[in-house]
C-alpha cells in the first residue's frame, strides 16, 4: 500500500536523508533505535480482543493481539486524564495536566458554570499548550532524530489548534481526518473498489486512510536516519460510523442483528454497536499496516535488518472508552466503572503494549504504569539527554522493560525516589473528582455543593497487586476505613499543592439553593485609574479570600485566549494593572465558602461564545 504513494510524497515533502552517514559498516545494531507511538483516541480497555475479561468481547483486533504476544502487555495502565487534549499534552511534555494547567479538554476562557444555573463552576486553565514545553519531539530533534506527527493534535488553542506540531519540534505533520471525515448519511454512502474514490477499499476491504499513508510515508522518507513518529488516529473518537459497508454487515450478523436496522439508535446495552465494532477493527488494521512496513521494510543504517528490528513501538490510547454520547451507547467498559470525561476507572484505564529491541515477548504485566511515562523512557531509549532544569513527573520504563517487565520495584518515582506505588488525577471539570491511587487502593476525591465540599470514596483494586478485588469500584470502604481514606485524601492535597492545582467553586447563581449563598459578596462598583483597574464589592457575610482578573489579548475573535493574573485585596477593593495588550477583562471575586463572583457575568461554558461580548473593554 505504502509504494504507491512515495513519489507524491517525496515531491511534496523531501525530507533530506543522509544514508551513508548513517549505515553501520561493521553491521552493528544503530545506537539510536527509531520510535513508533501509536496513540488511539477513545479506545477503551476492554474494546482490545486481548485484553477480553468476563464477557467475551465481539470485537476483532488480530493486529494489536498480535502486538500484544511480540512485548509487553501492561494490564494496569492509565492515561494522564479521562479526557483527549490534557492527556496528550501530558504525553508530549512529560509533565502531569495539573502542572501543565490543562485538565480538561478545551479551556482559555474565564471560568464558567457548565450550564445556567449549575452549582459547581470549573476553574480556568490554559487554552493550550504553552509554547515554553519542550516536548518529546523537540528533544528527539536535538539529538538527530526525524520527527513526524500524522493525525490528530489537539493539544492547541479552540479554532486555531495553535501552537502547531512544527512549532513544537516535529519536521513533518499532516492533519488528516483519515477514513474518520465525517458522513452526512453513515447508512448510505460507502466507499468502494474504485481507486479514484477518495476512500477506496483495499484488498483486504478497508477503507483508504491518509493519517496512516502519512506516517507510512513519513518513516519511508526518513528510514536513513533515526525517527520518531507520533501517530495520532482519529479513531474511535465519536462520530461513530464505518465507510466499509462489508465490514458493517460483519458485524451485523455477528451479533445477531439484521441489517439494515429499523432504527439506526444503537441503544442496547454493552459492546453491541455493530458501527462501533467495525471502527475497532479498522484501528486495528491501520496498526497492522505501520507494522507490516516496519517488518518488510530493510533498515538502511543496518544493511541485512527490518526496521522493525531497531524499533520500540508504543501502542495504547488517549483515555478511556466513551460509553455513550447523546442517545447512542457505543461501547461498554465493564468490569471498570464509568468511561472517558470520569476519572474512575473506566475513564483512565487504557490498553497499552510496548514492543522493542531487548524487550521480551509475550509478558504480562500488572506493574502501574501512565502515559507521562513515556517522555522519560523514550529519552532512555534514545540516549537524548534530559534538558537543563527540565521537570519530567513520568517514570523512566527503561530499566523495568529490559530487565524484567513484572517488577514494581524496578519503577522508580521521580516525585520520591524510590518505587512507584502511586498515581494522581485531578479532573475539576465536569464529573468534579481528583483520584489517588496507592499500591491496591483507590481514593476518589468528589467535590460537591454542600457544607463539606467534597467527599470521599474508597475502592479496593487488588489484592497484592494482581489478585482481582474490586475493579469495578462498587464496594466504597470509605465508612469502613476512615484511617485510610483520610491518609490518602492527605495525601492527594500534598501532591495537589506541590503543582498548585485549581479547584471547582460554588455559583451563587445557582438554581439550586446552597449553603452560605446569601452571604456570597456582590459587586458594588469598578473603574480604571490610568493602567490600574479596580473593583469595589459588598461584604454580604463572607469575607472575600481571594480576587483575579482574568484577561485577554486578542478578544472579539473566535478562539480568544484568557489568562489569570492576581490582584490586591484591601478595605473591600481588588487592584491591578493591567497586562500589556489586555484588550477585555473580568473581575474574579472568591469568598471563604467558595463561591465565585464574577463580573460582569460571563454567562456559561459555550465552545462557541466569544467571551469579550460580556466583558469590560479596554478603550
Amino acid at each position: 500500500m505504502y509504494k504507491i504513494f512515495l513519489l507524491s510524497f517525496f515531491v511534496l515533502f523531501s525530507i533530506p536523508t543522509t544514508c551513508s552517514s548513517q549505515t553501520h559498516a561493521d553491521n552493528e545494531r544503530p545506537s539510536k533505535p527509531n520510535v513508533l507511538l501509536i496513540l488511539t483516541d477513545d479506545l477503551g480497555w476492554q474494546d482490545v480482543k486481548c485484553y477480553d475479561v468476563d464477557e467475551p468481547s465481539p470485537f476483532e483486533t488480530p493486529n494489536i493481539d498480535q502486538l500484544s504476544k511480540e512485548g509487553v502487555m501492561f494490564w494496569q495502565a492509565y492515561s494522564p486524564a479521562p479526557t483527549c487534549s490534557p492527556s496528550r499534552g501530558a504525553i508530549l511534555s512529560g509533565k502531569h495536566p495539573v502542572r501543565l494547567e490543562r485538565t480538561n479538554v478545551r479551556g482559555g476562557h474565564p471560568p464558567l458554570p457548565f450550564n445556567h444555573g449549575s452549582t459547581l463552576i470549573s476553574p480556568w486553565m490554559r487554552g493550550a499548550l504553552d509554547t515554553s514545553e519542550v516536548t518529546i519531539a523537540e528533544s528527539l530533534q536535538s539529538n538527530g532524530y526525524k520527527t513526524g506527527h500524522s493525525g490528530k493534535w489537539h493539544v492547541g488553542a479552540a479554532r486555531s489548534d495553535e501552537p502547531l506540531p512544527k512549532q513544537q519540534g516535529f519536521d513533518f505533520s499532516e492533519h488528516g481526518f483519515g477514513s474518520h471525515q465525517k458522513m452526512k448519511d453513515r447508512t448510505t454512502g460507502f466507499a468502494t473498489t474504485d481507486p479514484s474514490d477518495p476512500f477506496y477499499l483495499d484488498e483486504e476491504g478497508f477503507p483508504f486512510d491518509d493519517i496512516t499513508q502519512d506516517g507510512i510515508d513519513f518513516m519511508d522518507a526518513s528510514k536513513a536516519d533515526p525517527f520518531f513518529l507520533y501517530y495520532c488516529s482519529r479513531l474511535v473518537h465519536t462520530p461513530i460510523h464505518t465507510r466499509s459497508e462489508a465490514l458493517l454487515k460483519k458485524y451485523y450478523e455477528k451479533l445477531g442483528i439484521d441489517y439494515p436496522r429499523e432504527s439506526d439508535v444503537w441503544d442496547e446495552a454493552g459492546q453491541r454497536n455493530a458501527y462501533y465494532a467495525a471502527m475497532v477493527e479498522t484501528i486495528d488494521h491501520y496498526t497492522g499496516l505501520l507494522l507490516k512496513y516496519l517488518k518488510e521494510t530493510e533498515d538502511p543504517r543496518w544493511p541485512g535488518h527490518m526496521l522493525i528490528e531497531n524499533t520500540y513501538v508504543i501502542f495504547t490510547s488517549d483515555n478511556g472508552g466513551m460509553e455513550r454520547h447523546t442517545k447512542e451507547i457505543i461501547t461498554d467498559n465493564y468490569p471498570l466503572d464509568k468511561g472517558k470525561i470520569n476519572a474512575k476507572e473506566g475513564g483512565v484505564r487504557v490498553p497499552l503494549i510496548i514492543t522493542g529491541p531487548n524487550i521480551a515477548s509475550n509478558v504480562e504485566s500488572n506493574v502501574i504504569v501512565n502515559g507521562i511515562d513515556f517522555y522519560p523512557t523514550i529519552l532512555s531509549w534514545t540516549g537524548t539527554k534530559k534538558q537543563e532544569n527540565q521537570i519530567l513527573d513520568g517514570a523512566d520504563l527503561s530499566t523495568l522493560l529490559d530487565k524484567d517487565p513484572t517488577d514494581s520495584k524496578l519503577v522508580i518515582d521521580p516525585w520520591t525516589g524510590a518505587s512507584r506505588n502511586s498515581m494522581m488525577w485531578h479532573f475539576p471539570n465536569s464529573s468534579m473528582q481528583s483520584t489517588l491511587r496507592i499500591g491496591d487502593y483507590k481514593l476518589v476525591r468528589n467535590y460537591t455543593d454542600t457544607k463539606e465540599r467534597t467527599t470521599l470514596d474508597l475502592y479496593q483494586l487488588y489484592e497484592n497487586g494482581s489478585k482481582r478485588v474490586d475493579i469495578e469500584e462498587s464496594k466504597n470502604l470509605a465508612l469502613e476505613m476512615p484511617e485510610k481514606a483520610k491518609a490518602m485524601n492527605e495525601l492527594l492535597q500534598e501532591r495537589l499543592d506541590q503543582l498548585n492545582a485549581r479547584y471547582p467553586f460554588l455559583n451563587p447563581t445557582s438554581k439550586k439553593a446552597l449553603p452560605n449563598q446569601s452571604k456570597a459578596p456582590t459587586v458594588a462598583d469598578h473603574g480604571s485609574d490610568g493602567n490600574t483597574v479596580w473593583v469595589s464589592f459588598k461584604n454580604n457575610g463572607a469575607k472575600v479570600t481571594k480576587a483575579e482578573l482574568i484577561y485577554t489579548t486578542n478578544g472579539g475573535i473566535k478562539g480568544e485566549i484568557w489568562f489569570p493574573v492576581p490582584m490586591t485585596l484591601k478595605d473591600n477593593k481588588a487592584s491591578v494593572t493591567l497586562p500589556e495588550g489586555t484588550t477585555h477583562y473580568v473581575f474574579n471575586l472568591v469568598d471563604e465558602n467558595n463561591y465565585l463572583i464574577s463580573y460582569p457575568d460571563a454567562g456559561y461554558q459555550k465552545l462557541t461564545k466569544v467571551f469579550a461580548t460580556k466583558a469590560i473593554s479596554v478603550k
